[in-house]
């Protein structure tokens, strides 16, 4: 009889030569750290504030060497070969690591995220990099966040953070994360709302999901979202 029980997910441990072996080589060829090693999608958006895809040990001795004090990970907080490379290269640094929580690369973020994120972004002593696995998507929609709620900029000029030169594409399944905004624009244009009382008072992420599926498809993709109508 085939057993149908869920496999239990791997987890990866630094404590014995053979668990440090088996963490590394998944953290180059399945996360895909060797491409990052040239690749870096670091860029900075504000002073002391920079984007990038995930770091490997070597690249967070870069980042003191650049003055970084701060890792800001988008990343789940789990034991995998990223996360505790990343955690031990930090400690042994003297870099302070911390993780936001709630956001995706292929769904819109949890209602918390934006709060969360806006805290983390204000205790993060400057200079400070946040990432995600690849730069892209929520390192995208961080960059974006970061720019309206810290620094003030308009949507429309911290959309540009969002872009096919970071590796993010709009009609993608990551596209859903660029909707986001796009209905927050239709609702601020029709009533004035800003960006953080939208999120507080009309931030559906179910209907900005179905939303986005008719945005795709060319539907009437409006419909149905509150605070979206005109």
């Amino acid at each position: 009889m085939n057993d149908t029980r869920r496999k239990p997910k791997m987890t990866h441990v630094l404590s014995t030569p053979q668990g440090r072996r088996k963490a590394w080589w998944h953290f180059q060829f399945i996360d895909h750290a060797v491409i990052r090693h040239w690749w870096w999608n670091l860029h900075e958006i504000a002073p002391g504030v920079w984007r990038s895809n995930h770091p490997s040990p070597a690249r967070l001795k870069r980042y003191k060497a650049m003055g970084i004090k701060t890792v800001i990970s988008l990343r789940a907080e789990i034991d995998k070969s990223p996360m505790l490379l990343e955690a031990e290269a930090c400690k042994a640094l003297g870099l302070r690591l911390v993780y936001a929580r709630g956001f995706g690369s292929r769904m819109a973020p949890r209602k918390d995220a934006f709060a969360s994120l806006r805290a983390a972004f204000q205790d993060a002593e400057k200079p400070f990099v946040f990432h995600c696995k690849s730069g892209a998507d929520r390192t995208g929609i961080a960059a974006v966040l970061y720019l309206v709620m810290i620094e003030g900029r308009s949507v429309e000029e911290a959309l540009q953070q969002m872009h096919w030169r970071h590796v993010h594409f709009k009609r993608s399944s990551a596209g859903v994360l660029d909707h986001v905004f796009r209905v927050y624009i239709v609702a601020r244009d029709a009533t004035g709302i800003s960006f953080e009382d939208w999120v507080a008072t009309a931030y559906d992420r179910d209907a900005i999901t179905a939303s986005f599926a008719l945005w795709r498809r060319g539907g009437d993709w409006k419909s149905g979202i509150k605070g979206a109508s005109t």
